[in-house]
């Protein structure tokens, strides 16, 4: 037995103190558009109260609006009894306003929490928000503490929901329990919101059942089912797809397929039923990333549409906005046009800008795409030194429309899908105008085929006929194509965003930045931060254009252009703040903006925008 006194046990280190966080009252959640997935009730922010709250302003056509959505889901899962996430629904298209529009997205998207449609961006005006996506946090007490622009924050968002738990658990300000959440009943059909469509050799159809992440095969009518395959609940082992869209058939009989979701190319054995992984890593493209290399040691990005043309695989690249090639033969992938800016630039295809190009279709020597961001329809051809991109239709992100005739001046609205005729034209599936458009090179005209559609994503030729994908009426809808055009008024329309009014002169630009909590950016190997900003018209920006790596900048505005839009891409990379650590995680963030400005006597002389954190001097 020891009769030593025992040595008194160490007093416990105080716990770090919380870090001071700005206070602002969050405005109230408004939208003519009303309330979904909360079983018919209105929500306000006192029902909020007591809880974690994070808005997601988003839309549905925007594709870093769907990676922030898949960034969410285990946030959602593992706080459930703490936080409520609320989708605001911010729309950019004119087709995006439609509230049926916006009940098909939450349940082809599987949105698992309430969503305000806000057709009139009523609440986006309240909360100042600026880009697609943006998160903001609100506290149990209904104060916002944080705001992260574009994607990568769901860790640093994990974080401090943890923060928040631990200080109002302590001031008995949290509320734990069941969210607002009410899932709507589910509907039975064969199909739930399909995206591709391929003409098998047999004459049936394989189609993307995308919401149920399987393949399906119908027969020849379009409408039996001959067989399902992929497991149907959305993963990456085995057969299990995740919101797969585009369908290619590979010269050796076999088909490729955009595994959208999963990052990543699937190959099918149609005789087998098997399937192989053939490219991605199952992890997202970030800036920084190989761009070239062993297909399966490459990361992707959203690839959303692939076609086999000039001995490869072409993969429309939706999430960094670029074309990708797959080579089976070598087994490698590698960026083939495209510098991940978003926009509508021509030329040289290393230095050409897209906007979520969303269809392919091979015809001969071109491959044609369908930019569904810009609105545009472009394609891909040889040159002398390489491949360059030229626009048939489309003029850039903010202008979009029904309209017929010249080229120069027709219109699209977000089209997703493009087929190649026997004539040498090509029908677009020109999606958020619910029609079926043909662009005829010979003559440079553009007309409609068809009207009446409900979201068509892809067509197929069959014979003398077409047969159309009708994403949102979950079906395959066989035309005859006809010989002549269907006559429509013509429409036009421009982003719905109000114009930031600034003030001639010099512009200071600043993107706000704040690490997460216990992160730092680490400028061990140089630096981490990167600023892009170009203009449209480029006559708008006098100087301040170009790449940089702080995260602001004076602008000098041309004094002669009073209105136009600043494209501003931005990228941090934070990596956690523990000396002993030799390799600490790092997490990048990054956010495209594009802010119409109209110059005023009286506008402002600072244009901040909000990457992460709060903008002190707002």
């Amino acid at each position: 037995m020891n009769d030593a006194a025992p040595a008194p046990t160490p007093a416990p280190a105080p716990a770090p103190a919380p870090r001071k966080r700005a206070r602002v009252r969050a405005p109230e959640l408004i939208g003519n558009g009303g309330w979904l997935n909360t079983g018919g009730k209105d929500l306000t922010l006192a029902d909020l109260r007591g809880r974690i709250t994070i808005l997601d302003f988003w839309t549905f056509c925007c594709i870093n609006c769907l990676h922030v959505l898949d960034e969410l889901r285990e946030l959602e899962e593992k706080h459930r009894d703490t936080v409520v996430i609320i989708g605001v629904h911010s729309p950019k298209f004119v087709h995006e306003a439609d509230h049926a529009a916006v009940v098909d997205a939450v349940e082809r998207y599987e949105v698992h929490h309430p969503v305000l449609d806000d057709p009139e961006l009523a609440t986006w005006k309240q909360y100042a928000v600026r880009a697609w996506p943006t998160l903001v946090v609100i506290d149990p007490e209904g104060y916002v503490v944080a705001q992260h622009a574009g994607e990568g924050h769901a860790h640093a968002i994990a974080k401090l929901v943890e923060e928040l738990e631990a200080e109002h658990e302590a001031k008995g300000t949290l509320r734990r329990g069941d969210g607002p959440y009410v899932a709507p009943e589910p509907v039975a059909s064969d199909l739930r919101f399909p995206g591709k469509a391929l003409l098998l050799p047999s004459g049936n159809f394989l189609v993307s059942d995308s919401t149920r992440h399987q393949l399906v095969e119908l027969a020849a009518d379009g409408e039996s089912v001959v067989r399902r395959i992929g497991s149907g609940v959305r993963g990456f082992a085995g057969d299990s797809f995740s919101e797969p869209q585009g369908l290619a058939l590979l010269p050796d009989g076999r088909v490729v397929v955009a595994d959208t979701v999963n990052h990543a190319l699937r190959v099918l054995d149609l005789e087998t039923g098997a399937v192989e992984t053939v490219a991605g890593t199952g992890r997202q493209w970030w800036q920084g990333s190989p761009t070239s290399g062993p297909a399966l040691e490459v990361d992707l990005s959203s690839p959303w549409d692939v076609a086999w043309w000039q001995g490869k695989v072409w993969i429309a690249m939706a999430g960094v906005h670029q074309l990708w090639t797959w080579d089976p033969a070598e087994g490698t992938v590698e960026v083939a046009a495209g510098t991940t800016n978003e926009g509508l630039h021509d030329g040289p295809a290393a230095e050409a800008w897209f906007a979520q190009p969303s269809g392919l279709a091979a015809a001969g020597d071109r491959l044609w795409i369908a930019d569904s961001e810009t609105s545009a329809l472009r394609y891909v051809h040889a040159t002398d030194t390489g491949y360059a991109i030229t626009s048939a239709v489309g003029t850039g992100l903010f202008d979009f429309g029904h309209r017929d005739g010249d080229a120069a001046q027709a219109l699209l609205q977000h089209p997703l899908g493009v087929t190649a005729l026997p004539d040498g034209s090509v029908a677009v599936c020109d999606t958020y105008n619910h029609a079926l458009r043909r662009y005829d090179p010979a003559t440079g005209q553009v007309s409609t085929l068809a009207t009446d559609l409900r979201e068509p994503s892809d067509a197929v030729l069959v014979g003398e006929d077409i047969v159309v994908v009708e994403s949102a009426r979950h079906r395959l809808t066989r035309l005859r194509l006809p010989e002549e055009a269907v006559r429509v008024d013509a429409v036009a329309h421009r982003t719905r965003r109000a114009a930031t009014e600034v003030a001639p002169g010099t512009l200071r630009l600043d993107v706000v930045f704040r690490a997460p909590s216990g992160q730092k950016l680490d400028t061990r190997y140089g630096p981490s931060t990167r600023l892009l900003v170009s203009s449209t018209p480029p006559e708008l920006l006098a100087a301040g254009e170009g790449a940089g790596t702080d995260l602001f900048r004076e602008l000098e505005l041309n004094p002669e252009i009073t209105e136009g839009v600043l494209h501003v891409s931005a990228m941090a990379a934070s990596c956690d703040d523990d000396p002993a650590n030799e390799y600490p995680a790092c997490h990048v963030h990054q956010q495209d903006w594009g802010v119409p400005v109209k110059v005023t006597a009286d506008g402002a002389a600072r244009l901040p925008l909000v990457l992460a954190g709060m903008d002190d001097e707002g």
